[in-house]
């Protein structure tokens, strides 16, 4: 089965050797979203709760680009750099998945890139 690559100008470009999403068959795996700018290539300013806005809005013009939807997600993974912003950011990634949320880890690590404080990564299912 052919990898077809997904970019979508609506997020930012990749800041290394990855494609924004890669999409094998019904399956889309979306690369993992910080809360950059789409247009200036920086961080959103104010905070973790920002940055996780702009993660969704990054993660959402990938997957619209590969032709999914929220719906369509079947599994993501949450990187927070303090746990302590844990609820904060879970009540923003709610408002992406309303019904029937997809399954999810939420792990702590000790740096992200460009010092992000929040990165989401996904995998969807078009069926």
């Amino acid at each position: 089965m052919p990898k077809v690559v997904v970019h979508s100008d609506q997020a930012p470009k990749a800041i290394g050797p990855y494609s924004q999403a890669i999409k094998a068959g019904d399956t889309v795996y979306c690369s993992g979203q910080i809360g950059l700018d789409p247009v200036t290539g920086v961080i959103v300013a104010g905070g973790v709760e920002p940055e996780a806005h702009q993660v969704i809005a990054n993660l959402r013009a990938v997957l619209a680009a590969a032709g999914a939807k929220p719906e369509h997600v079947v599994r993501t993974t949450i990187y927070l750099v303090d746990m302590n912003d844990f609820a904060k950011v879970n009540a923003i990634y709610g408002e992406m998945f309303t019904s029937s949320p997809p399954a999810r880890a939420t792990v702590a690590v000790a740096a992200l890139p460009k010092g992000a404080r929040v990165e989401i990564d996904a995998i969807a299912v078009l069926v």
